[in-house]
């Protein structure tokens, strides 16, 4: 039986068997749900399907959420990177893709939730530009089951709940997932996949979850263009031979443990941090009425 409970486990069965880490996934999956190799990769070629779809739609719309408070700025992201900006065309349009996923699940969209819905749009951008620059679609559907690994390992020792840990367990994981998703696109061995999450994820630590309205929409979408260019810029330095001095394992043990340190004031509550700002306390107002939060 293949069983992994670390990040330091799952890299070492891809060392010892010489496979990617998304192998020992894929094999583990099709053990655990005693389906066949290629139901289990049908299954996720099904799910980065409906991440494709969501992106296309995300960048080209201008749809409003029921809410009003987010909706096309994916689209002017998008046209941005087309006159260059200042980031260059794949960080621009990258952040274009994860701003736009969220943006579809703000507006009750098709999403897949990798691994929440307030962080949907990370993995799914770094991959999809990954497939822009030529990667192939195999390739990418192998290395979301990385993510995936890298996801499972999170949830299990620490959490993947902005309600239980901030806002760090929601796109830091995501931001950790994607990095090692591409570094093992980028050609990284197993244990470069860890140092891209840990890269990604350490220095995302601390991130509140500070909803405005109690919605995941302000400001959780735009924070997902910024996690989907942190991700890239992790497996980078990974695949440049840059290594975090803290394990990834001991990064994701911190995680959890400044998680419960932080007051539930910052934990999706709406009741601290941006969400108790004066434009965000009128924005609540005007959205469920002043006789409503008497």
């Amino acid at each position: 039986m293949i069983r992994f409970e670390t990040v330091a486990e799952l890299v070492k069965l891809a060392e010892e068997k010489a496979v990617p880490l998304s192998e020992i996934v894929i094999q583990s999956e099709a053990e655990n749900t005693q389906q066949s190799r290629f139901a289990v990769l049908a299954t996720m070629g099904a799910q980065w399907q409906v991440m494709k779809e969501a992106i296309q739609r995300g960048v080209t719309n201008r749809e409003r959420s029921v809410s009003g408070l987010t909706g096309g700025d994916a689209a002017k992201l998008f046209i941005r990177q087309k006159e260059g900006g200042y980031l260059g065309s794949a960080a621009l349009a990258t952040a274009a893709y994860a701003v736009g996923v969220s943006e579809v699940n703000a507006a009750m969209g098709r999403i897949v939730a990798c691994p929440t819905a307030g962080s949907c749009g990370i993995v799914p951008a770094v991959l999809y530009t990954a497939m822009k620059q030529g990667a192939e679609e195999n390739a990418i559907i192998q290395a979301l089951f990385t993510a995936a690994g890298v996801g499972m390992i999170i949830e299990a020792n620490a959490s993947i709940s902005g309600a239980a840990g901030g806002c760090q367990a929601e796109c830091g994981s995501a931001a950790g997932m994607a990095a090692a998703a591409l570094v093992e696109l980028g050609g990284g061995s197993p244990e470069a996949a860890a140092h891209g999450a840990a890269l990604a994820i350490k220095n995302l630590l601390g991130l509140v979850c500070d909803p405005v309205a109690g919605l995941v929409e302000v400001p959780c979408v735009k924070r997902n263009g910024f996690g989907a260019v942190h991700a890239m810029l992790a497996a980078d330095m990974a695949l440049s031979g840059v290594r975090s001095v803290i394990p990834v394992d001991e990064v994701i043990e911190a995680m959890d443990h400044i998680g419960r340190l932080l007051p539930c004031s910052l934990k999706e509550t709406a009741a601290g941090g941006l969400a108790v700002s004066e434009t965000a306390k009128a924005i609540t107002r005007k959205i469920y009425g002043e006789e409503n939060l008497a």
